[in-house]
């Protein structure tokens, strides 16, 4: 049992680093086919597009001023959780957040409904804004990359016991 425990609990932390490491976009991304010619003769083989962000634009964040104040989805407001306010994606709905200028990524649980000044996308908690590295501007240009649930579960460490719990 407890080579499981240890096995699981190994594959969960790769996991969860894995899921932050940021990319540099491809050329892929700007929307046209890549072909790969391995020899002079080789046909051409299509690469898929990589997936289109949710949104792109100008990123905000909050913090102490708002410090236990309820959110739209009724939890006070932390501003050291990795949450963020957005207008449109549904509460509870995981979004990675990258910022564009130096490709750090996080994974962020919308729990609040903003940001309320226009041409910005998401205001983000103060530790959202820490790990992003937006130094002392407050504003950023971001992508953002709706994540499915079952991703986010996949990447969130677990401990021993719970893993254990769920096995057959």
């Amino acid at each position: 049992m407890r080579r499981i425990a240890h096995g699981l609990a190994i594959l969960l932390s790769v996991a969860s680093l894995g899921a932050g490491a940021a990319q540099a976009p491809h050329s892929s991304e700007s929307g046209s086919t890549q072909l790969n010619r391995t020899r002079s003769n080789a046909k051409p083989v299509a690469r898929k597009h990589a997936p289109k962000p949710y949104q792109v634009g100008t990123a905000s964040w909050y913090g102490q001023d708002f410090q236990g104040k309820p959110t739209a989805s009724g939890e006070p407001f932390d501003m050291h959780d990795f949450t963020a306010a957005h207008m449109k994606l549904p509460l509870g709905s995981y979004v990675r957040v990258t910022n564009l200028r130096n490709g750090k990524s996080a994974i962020v649980r919308i729990n609040d409904r903003g940001p309320v000044i226009e041409g910005r996308i998401i205001d983000v908690s103060y530790n959202v804004a820490r790990a992003l590295d937006f130094k002392s501007k407050g504003l950023q240009t971001v992508r953002l990359d709706v994540i499915a649930s079952r991703v986010v579960a996949m990447t969130r460490p677990v401990s021993p016991e719970t893993a254990m719990a769920n096995l057959p």
